[in-house]
């Protein structure tokens, strides 16, 4: 893929949440997918949406979308109720959900061109070039004469991933865009989803790709078993599960004895640099380091503890593994 324009948004967004839903409910018989869910998304922010398989996430991006009517309870949509008024806010959507469909015997651009003609925002006279165009950002030109039944998983998730951004959105949902995409292809994911957010648009990705979803997004909502469990801005989570400090330092295995003789809990780190975790039974910093150097042991550096994404998931969906 070559870096593309950055596609702004349309003029006049507002502050709003750019989707809201509201003790949203949604039964398949005996099956609650979704349980009385309360979410906001921030206009021009970046949510990752995680949970394990069946917590209910595409069922919920579905009702989002107006796919699926809920059992109960309400979805806004860029400030139009769904699905009653679905048709107001979705032109302002691009979407890729479930996989991509498109029809097998025609090419990935003549199956771009069917659905550009069905664009109420692109102007025909504009098609054949905006096609062309978001071909090539998504890394699609030179195969772009071949039919689709040829592609791969990766090239069809590629494809998907055009028809979502064939005119600038101000919403575009992502449900696990890089799935079948190789490393390179994953990149240019993560590149594609920076460029909307520079734009102003937001953007909800649902993704089991945890490293990714804490390189892209700014908030988080973390669903189990059909329930909300967390949400809210990525950094204020991860801040709320650090705990204790980390000493890099060559002599490990002296440090934790000087420490734990003091009581605290401490243990050695698992990382690529020699380092030391204290908890937060432990002395303060200064106190730490103080201690470390009278009893001989350099200190190179010390930092609290900041807990990564794939930490924070396990500890809010370890009661329902």
């Amino acid at each position: 893929m070559t870096a593309g324009t950055v596609e702004h948004p349309l003029a006049g967004v507002a502050a709003a949440p750019a989707a809201r839903v509201c003790a949203l409910r949604k039964v398949f018989g005996a099956t609650v997918a979704v349980d009385g869910i309360d979410l906001e998304v921030p206009a021009g922010s970046v949510l990752g949406m995680l949970g394990p398989n069946g917590s209910g996430k595409t069922t919920l991006i579905r009702m989002l979308l107006g796919l699926t009517r809920p059992t109960a309870g309400t979805v806004e949509l860029l400030g139009h109720p769904v699905p009653a008024a679905a048709d107001r806010a979705l032109p302002h959507v691009g979407a890729l959900v479930e996989g991509p469909g498109f029809h097998p015997f025609l090419s990935g651009r003549e199956n771009l061109a069917r659905m550009a003609a069905a664009e109420p925002l692109l102007p025909s006279r504009d098609a054949r070039g905006r096609v062309a165009a978001v071909l090539e950002r998504v890394g699609l030109a030179a195969a772009a004469d071949r039919r689709y039944r040829g592609y791969s998983l990766g090239m069809k998730q590629r494809l998907g991933l055009a028809a979502a951004l064939l005119v600038p959105r101000r919403l575009v949902v992502l449900d696990e865009p890089t799935n079948g995409l190789d490393p390179a292809g994953t990149r240019d994911v993560r590149r594609i989803i920076g460029e909307l957010h520079a734009g102003g648009a937001t953007v909800i990705v649902s993704s089991h790709l945890l490293a990714e979803v804490e390189a892209t997004c700014t908030h988080v909502a973390v669903l189990q078993a059909g329930g909300l469990v967390a949400t809210g801005e990525l950094s204020a989570l991860l801040a709320s599960g650090t705990g204790g400090l980390v000493v890099v330092t060559p002599e490990v295995d002296g440090a934790v004895r000087a420490l734990r003789a003091t009581g605290a809990t401490a243990y050695r780190a698992e990382s690529a640099e020699p380092a030391v975790v204290v908890g937060e039974d432990g002395p303060p910093a200064p106190e730490v380091i103080a201690l470390l150097v009278r009893a001989g042991i350099p200190v190179h550096e010390a930092r609290r503890r900041r807990t990564n994404l794939e930490e924070l998931f396990a500890q809010l969906t370890e009661d329902g593994s």
